[in-house]
């Protein structure tokens, strides 16, 4: 998966334009051709929003799609709406001016293969993997940055205990064996200020 600073750029600016335009029109903003002729994979991608405070960041909504149902485009225009307006954690945003945006771009999420639940906190990497969890009807996901963003320093284990609340599931259902646990990557770019410059994270 590669993708330019100026593919990030252009996805970015399109998210933020999109969402601005729903606020002034409740319209959904039409994707200019060019984007959907450049960003026409299918890929999963989450938005994120970050109300910036002084130095710091609070999220203000975080909305995607795992799979790769759509074209990537798509995904975006769809999630960053959803980010903005349908998160039900948040109020809906009202005004954009001090809000920083965040595209993450997933890989196709993989079953992690163990013999035993232990084998968990060997085979996944802090800031490198996110989770998505599934057993039963209940699912849910972390993306890679979570761990390691807002003051967090989680473990291995601690990321495994919020994958299972985020699933509204026990801290310790990892260690189900009717669980299943997936990693996957992600491409993140993000903008350093409200509307300003667009840079991408390192991991």
């Amino acid at each position: 998966m590669e993708f330019t600073l100026n593919e990030g750029k252009e996805l970015i600016k399109f998210a933020r334009k999109n969402i601005i335009n729903y606020l002034e029109t409740e319209k959904r903003l039409k994707v200019p051709k060019k984007l959907k002729e450049k960003f026409n994979e299918k890929m999963g991608a989450f938005v994120t929003l970050n109300k910036k405070v002084g130095d710091e960041k609070q999220l203000r909504g975080c909305i995607g799609i795992t799979q790769p149902v759509f074209p990537l485009i798509k995904t975006i225009a769809d999630v960053s709406l959803s980010a903005a307006f349908e998160d039900f954690r948040f109020p809906q945003i009202t005004d954009m001016s001090n809000i920083v945006l965040e595209i993450s771009i997933l890989t196709v999420p993989k079953l992690i293969k163990v013999d035993k639940p232990e084998e968990y906190l060997e085979k996944i990497k802090i800031g490198r993997d996110g989770l998505y969890i599934k057993k039963g009807f209940n699912k849910g996901l972390l993306l890679p940055q979570v761990p390691i963003e807002h003051g967090r320093n989680w473990d291995v284990k601690t990321f495994l205990e919020h994958t299972c609340m985020k699933a509204r599931l026990p801290t310790n259902a990892w260690k189900s064996e009717d669980t299943k646990l997936y990693s996957f990557q992600a491409l993140i770019f993000e903008e350093k200020e409200p509307n300003g410059e667009i840079v991408q994270k390192e991991r």
